[in-house]
């Protein structure tokens, strides 16, 4: 017997292990089956779980199991992210703790450390994947530095770069230098910052007297301006445009451009060029061929090794030697001087405050330096092309449809991509350098040896780049190179291209438009057909979750207290498409409901004698009651089935539940306790209730498999863990469906009204009521009869009459088909008062309504609210007039 409660503490651990153990996530590559394959992104070998891990692997399992059942060969491909930065601050965090650091031990000793790290603790993520139920094929696990992955980087490095794709060059990068390294834009965040901006006069050559203004945040880096740049139709400075300015401080002479970049209707129309430290100044300095001096080396210091012959002494302007003590200043201090020098010289104009955002680097915390750097580049506009024409000729999809728009627009605007990292940490970039600094790229030294050897004629000593790859390369490979390219592998064959990936938009750009790019230049067909972009996770409030914000949910947390399935179903209720999803401990805990639901209406089943009956035969039932549950489980298979297809993952959860609790439970167990206890009619419901009690299960496991496994086993549906495995349920032949459907929507309606009745007019749950029918047919009169009992019960009523007379004063009415169903309630409340309470509740809803509305019309408060508070008054005012139409046909009931 089934125990009162279901305890997901006491069942998830093990039923994870008997199917891991039984071998129930592996693919079959020998099989026959259509492969239905999804690579999972990666997480960071560094990782947690978080809330956007249990969105997306959720929506992945419930696809992998939806696919599975349905006689697939399914693989999903697991696997952990190397996380270059990631990695090497926790291993340096753990030094530090010990009282070294990686520069003590030397490159080769830190790798060691960082493999035994991996090795020890590296495992966490893939641990909390099994919390979550997710079904991977853990006996494929890759990891993006293991030997067979380093292999294919190599290979692509090498293949990309003899094709000219590949390349080094200088040019701005997001520098952190705190980690000394190169950092993606993924790595960057915008914080707001409190600081200034600072109004500069910058004197006009030849001209005496006379100024041209620039504002800026950064005066420091003022050191290395090129240009003043001013808008070519601005009129202001038509009669300045190709004259000279004197830099501050410098000395130097520094034309005045014409350049669109610069906006007429911002600050002063005026802005300072300086290339090194700017990517918008950077792309002005290209366009005019202007110098790019750097002033700011890589840790963040000033540095005027390259503008040292540009310092000239001019009276009142420029001070050669205050601009040589700056020399090694860190920026910011440097920012101080450079401001005290430029208020003594008397060169600012105003300082007004300025709060505005600035980049960090997302692990240091430190402002991101942009740096004119030597760094390898791949030509990302060539491999672009055919990314494009692949999504634009639909061998890729994206659902919803409307991320191709953001696809495109980055792809066609794709600046080159640096790809070196400055770190220890990551996949060594293959490239030697000769004693000349000439370079040979090769996958192996010996090789790289070899082209030295062909190019000097002699044997020459080789050194290797210091650099590492960025971790996005390595990730770009992730779909082939799991499968085990570039061997020629079976499963490279069977399982390439994926059939979906499931990711977030977050990463449209840095992850799938690389795998796109790779892929096709690799191995010549996309990596996957399609692409479902899901939302982001958000509180309760719709806020984005932020630790500063302490609105963090631990999902953990959450599976201890309500159990996995209860946070999955909730993730796919509310997963719909381009939306953010607002998640929090008591919306999970409302889901629990459905689990338990569910749960109990087994125990009922159980103690009812329900149980399988192998050799059951659903097109032989011949009680209304079993074909029209047959038949409504027919459309609950075909909804979730269309949903699962279309990817509406809220769809398919909402048509399980509805089935679930408002059919099943709610209507068809009721409906069905006579016939259960009737020996004539118990038979066939028991074999009818468990049918469809195991289309339920198979219908809700993708969603929920731990509870419906264990009902599954429990029930003997078949051996222990074969749930995962079993068929998706198929619609079965119902004899004469449509007079069942009809005959029971009919009961259904006529109960269901009178409960609304009942509640609207606050009639006590124990007091029995009658109902009278007028203008009812005789086959309504006969259904009546036919369900007197189960009306009578699920009702409270206390008979079911026609009216021969005239309407009874003090009834309330209701209307089902052509019969009008009358309540007699004089006597059993006070109408008078319930007149009153109903206009009363009707009228305050109606001045809610008429307060939202006026607020939303309110063209100020909709721009300036943040989006999820107007569309919290929309729901609002939805639900407003929904009760003041509901309370007005309460109202008009009473006669």
């Amino acid at each position: 017997m089934l125990s009162k409660n279901f305890s997901p503490a006491e069942t998830e651990q093990a039923l994870y292990q008997g199917w891991e153990d039984a071998g129930a996530f592996a693919a079959r590559p020998d099989s026959g089956k259509p492969p239905f394959t999804i690579m999972i992104p990666p997480p960071n070998v560094t990782g947690s779980l978080h809330m956007g891990h249990a969105l997306t692997f959720t929506l992945q399992d419930a696809l992998i199991r939806f696919r599975r059942m349905q006689g697939r060969d399914a693989l999903w491909q697991p696997g952990t992210d190397h996380a270059g930065i990631a990695t090497q601050m926790v291993v340096e965090r753990l030094l530090a703790s010990e009282g070294t650091e990686r520069r003590a031990l030397g490159r080769e000793a830190f790798l060691e450390r960082v493999w035994r790290w991996k090795a020890e603790s590296g495992g966490a993520i893939t641990r909390q994947l099994r919390r979550l139920g997710a079904s991977l094929d853990w006996q494929r696990e890759r990891f993006t530095m293991d030997e067979g992955l380093s292999a294919a980087v190599r290979k692509v490095f090498v293949t990309l770069y003899r094709q000219g794709l590949i390349y080094r060059d200088r040019r701005l990068v997001n520098w952190d230098p705190k980690f000394q390294s190169a950092i993606s834009d993924l790595e960057v965040e915008s914080r707001e910052v409190a600081g200034h901006l600072w109004h500069i006069s910058y004197p006009i050559d030849g001209a005496p007297g006379r100024f041209i203004n620039v504002a800026t945040t950064r005066p420091e880096t003022m050191l290395g301006d090129v240009a003043v740049a001013v808008h070519p139709a601005d009129a202001r400075y038509a009669d300045l445009r190709g004259r000279h300015a004197i830099l501050p401080l410098v000395g130097r002479r520094i034309p005045i451009i014409a350049d669109e970049y610069s906006d007429p209707e911002k600050g002063t129309g005026a802005v300072k060029i300086t290339p090194a430290h700017d990517f918008n100044d950077f792309e002005v300095g290209r366009r005019h061929d202007l110098a790019m001096p750097s002033v700011i080396d890589r840790e963040g210091r000033i540095d005027l090794a390259e503008i040292a012959a540009d310092l000239l002494p001019v009276p009142g302007i420029a001070a050669p030697d205050l601009v040589h003590t700056l020399a090694g200043l860190d920026r910011f201090e440097a920012r101080k001087r450079v401001v005290a020098a430029l208020e003594r010289l008397e060169l600012i104009e105003t300082i007004v405050p300025h709060t505005h955002q600035v980049p960090h680097g997302d692990r240091s915390g430190v402002p991101i330096e942009p740096l004119l750097t030597v760094q390898w580049y791949c030509n990302a506009a060539e491999l672009a092309k055919p990314a494009i024409a692949a999504v634009e000729r639909g061998e890729t999809t994206f659902v919803p449809k409307q991320w191709e728009n953001t696809f495109f627009a980055w792809l066609r605007d794709i600046q080159p991509w640096c790809i070196s990292r400055q770190l220890w940490w990551g996949h060594r970039i293959p490239a030697w350098y000769g004693p000349d600094g000439a370079v040979f790229v090769a996958e192996t030294e010996a090789e790289a040896a070899d082209q030295a050897r062909a190019h000097y004629g002699r044997d020459a000593a080789l050194s290797r780049d210091e650099d590492v790859l960025d971790t996005w390369f390595s990730s770009g490979l992730w779909p082939f190179s799991t499968l085990g390219w570039p061997d020629a592998t079976p499963e490279l064959d069977r399982y390439y291209p994926t059939d979906v990936l499931v990711t977030g938009f977050d990463i449209i750009f840095f992850w799938v438009a690389r795998m796109m790019m790779l892929g096709i230049h690799m191995m010549g067909a996309v990596p996957f057909r399609a692409v479902y972009i899901h939302g982001l996770v958000r509180d309760e409030r719709g806020q984005k979750m932020s630790k500063s914000k302490g609105n963090v949910i631990d999902p953990l947390a959450l599976i201890d207290e309500y159990g996995a399935d209860a946070l999955r179903f909730a993730i796919c209720s509310l997963t719909g498409p381009g939306r953010d999803i607002k998640l929090g401990p008591a919306i999970v805990q409302s889901h629990r409901s459905f689990v338990t639901k569910l749960w109990n209406a087994a125990r009922f089943c159980e103690m009812n004698g329900v149980a399988p009956v192998p050799d059951f035969d659903p097109a032989t039932a011949q009680h209304v009651l079993s074909r029209w549950i047959l038949d409504a489980a027919n459309a609950a298979i075909g909804e979730a089935t269309a949903a699962l297809e279309a990817y509406r993952f809220d769809e398919y959860a909402q048509a399980g539940y509805r089935f679930t609790w408002n059919v099943f439970c709610d209507w068809f167990l009721e409906l069905a306790k006579p016939a259960l206890a009737d020996e004539a009619t118990a038979p066939e419901l028991r074999a009818v209730a468990a049918h469809v009690l195991g289309v339920i299960l198979r219908l809700l496991h993708p969603a929920m498999p731990f509870v419906t496994e264990t009902l599954w086993d429990h029930f003997g549906y078949g051996p222990r863990c074969s749930l995962i495995g079993a068929d998706w349920p198929r619609p079965v032949a119902v004899s004469d469906a449509d007079a069942a459907r009809t005959e029971l929507s009919w009961l259904v309606r006529f109960i269901a009204e009178i409960r609304t009745v009942r509640s609207e007019m606050n009639v006590p749950p124990a007091t029995l009521a009658p109902v009278l029918l007028r203008e009812a047919r005789a086959e309504t009169l006969a259904r009546a009869a036919r369900w007197a009992e189960q009306i009578r019960r699920l009702a409270r009523v206390e008979t079911v009459e026609p009216l021969s007379g005239p309407l009874p004063a003090g009834s309330a009415q209701a209307v089902v088909d052509e019969a009008t169903l009358v309540l007699p309630l004089a006597g059993l409340i006070d109408l008078s008062a319930e007149r009153t309470r109903l206009a009363r509740e009707r009228d305050k809803a109606a001045g809610e309504a008429e307060k939202i509305r006026r607020k939303l019309d309110n063209a100020d408060f909709v721009s300036r609210a943040p989006e999820e508070v107007v569309t919290d008054n929309r729901d609002r005012l939805a639900a407003a007039e929904h009760e003041v139409v509901r309370l007005g046909a309460a109202l008009a009931r009473i006669a």
